[in-house]
């Protein structure tokens, strides 16, 4: 069991094969353990990073690491300089039978290409998630991905067998997926509503255009519309609804979206024959009667 400097990870979660620079005191230490917060305590689980390159910068020391693998803190202890270092017990990935992980891995691959292609990703985060081979590695790109809070990421780098692990990441992308698909919905009705509005105004506009070399306007057509409903002998009920419907359009003006709608109510209730009426006598029982009066054979 190694023992190794404890750096503590106050605000973020680093997964085995994640490059980091950070200011950290590294001194002669070739490997340290990196172990990110949990609350006011640390995670169960941790990464054994690899010391890359140290950098003095304003007084400070800046080192590069490469996280290697995950790693389970155990005692701590202070040694003879001062330095936090704990006994880890290291815990490189186990890989599983490819039956165990293959159905899996096909539809995790799935669901993030589709993220993918709905955050418009230019193909290099694709290509990268398809170089990767190991079950473990697939599992830990969950961890880069900006959606996921501190505790997904938490409870994703504690699971240490590969298949929960591989099972996990894919519900938190399934989740993401399934969240993005609503926003993206969301997105599409807005820009067609968006893109409707537009189409109408310029119709509009050139509806206007149109009457205006005809020589109409929006006062010319309110006069025609009240003449034809002076004339059309409504029932007094049905008239001072058209009255109250034209009152609304002359308002609004021609150019409201609404107006189309007042118009196109205004002309069906002028289509209604109110003063006309039919020979044919609708009454049951008089058709009734007429049946019995009718002689055999007519």
């Amino acid at each position: 069991m190694a023992s190794l400097k404890f750096v503590s990870l106050d605000d973020a979660v680093i997964f085995p094969g994640m490059p980091v620079t950070m200011p950290v005191n590294a001194g002669n230490e070739t490997r340290v353990l990196l172990v990110p917060r949990r609350g006011s305590g640390y995670a169960r689980v941790g990464v054994v990073a690899e010391v890359s390159e140290r950098v003095p910068i304003g007084g400070r020391e800046v080192a590069s690491l490469v996280a290697l693998h995950r790693g389970v803190p155990g005692a701590a202890h202070t040694d003879q300089d001062g330095v936090l270092r704990v006994d880890v017990d290291e815990r490189p990935d186990v890989t599983p039978p490819p039956s165990l992980t293959r159905d899996l891995e096909r539809e995790y691959r799935a669901v993030v290409e589709e993220i993918l292609e709905i955050r418009g990703d230019d193909g290099r985060i694709s290509a990268f998630v398809r170089s990767i081979t190991s079950p473990g590695a697939l599992a830990d790109t969950a961890g880069y991905s900006p959606d996921l809070n501190v505790g997904q990421k938490l409870e994703l780098l504690e699971t240490l067998d590969v298949v929960e692990r591989l099972s996990l990441a894919l519900r938190l992308q399934q989740d993401r997926l399934a969240e993005l698909r609503v926003r993206k919905r969301i997105r599409d009705d807005v820009e067609s509503g968006a893109q409707k509005q537009q189409r109408e105004y310029f119709l509009r506009r050139q509806m206007d255009a149109i009457r205006k070399e005809l020589g109409e306007s929006e006062a010319s057509v309110a006069e025609d519309y009240r003449t034809k409903i002076a004339a059309a002998t409504m029932p007094e009920a049905v008239q001072q609804q058209a009255e109250r419907e034209l009152a609304r359009f002359e308002r609004m003006g021609d150019s409201n979206a609404e107006s189309s709608m007042i118009r196109t109510y205004l002309d069906w209730l002028l289509a209604v024959p109110w003063s006309k009426r039919s020979e044919e006598r609708l009454d049951p029982q008089h058709a009734r009667d007429g049946t019995r009066r009718r002689p055999c054979g007519s």
